[in-house]
Formats: structure tokens, sequence, C-alpha cells
């Protein structure tokens, strides 16, 4: 009896742990889902396009970072492409690793190029460094 109660116990504790995982995960991909677009690039606006997937570590902590730039700033475009889900979009970049973020200004020529994770704060510099105005 006793084993039937730990085992049970233990049962109990891993499905948890398995929703957890399962919630965070479709949380990621909803907030991704906000700004998957790189079709904003050259619409007037500079572009912040990261490149990534929500299947890599970095590329997650990266999401609350883009959601609060994308709910936060006027002064530029969020946009994300998961490129494990989008066939080619690696490719047309030339990415080589992920998570990549690409700077466009308005006319959506490149500015700045990063890999790997990237704070707020150095982000909110670069544009700023780029004479992007940041509110």
């Amino acid at each position: 009896m006793k084993k039937a109660g730990k085992f049970t116990v233990v049962a109990i504790l891993a499905a948890a742990v398995c929703g957890i995982v399962v919630y965070k995960s479709v949380q990621v991909r909803h907030q991704a889902a906000a700004f998957a677009d790189d079709g904003v690039i050259g619409q007037g606006k500079p572009v912040l396009l990261e490149l990534g997937s929500h299947s890599c570590v970095p590329c997650r902590q990266m999401m609350p970072i883009l959601t609060e730039l994308n709910n936060e700033q006027s002064g530029f475009v969020v946009s994300f492409v998961d490129v494990w889900a989008v066939s080619g979009k690696g490719q047309q970049y030339g990415i080589e690793a992920i998570p990549t973020q690409i700077f466009f200004d308005a006319a959506g020529k490149e500015q700045f190029r990063h890999v790997g994770f990237f704070p707020k704060e150095d982000i909110l510099a670069k544009w700023k460094e780029l004479g992007v105005s940041i509110h």
C-alpha cells in the first residue's frame, strides 16, 4: 500500500511538471504569434526582426523582451520568425545561429545584426545609436 501511494504521488508530480512545461510552451507561441511577420520590413518604419525558434532556450528568454518592446515602443516594429517552423527563412536571412536579431531601417536596409541573447537595454541603446526615436 505504501508503494502504491508513493507511486501515485510521483505520477501526480510528474504530470504537473509536464503540464507546466506544455503551458509555458503554448504561452511563448502565443506571445510570438502577436508579432510574427517579416512582411513589415521596408514598409516605412524601422524593424527589429528576431529569427529564432520556439524550441530554443535563448529564443524563449528573448520572447518577454520582444513582447515588452512590441507593447511599449512605437518608434519601431518588432517581428519574430521561427526559422524551424517556416521553411527557407533562415537561409533567406543568412542565419547561422539563433536567436539572431536584425535591425532594419524604414526603407528595409539592414543596419545591424546581433546573434544570441540581447538584453532590452542593449536593444534600446542600439536603436538610439542608429538614430531611431525611443519612447
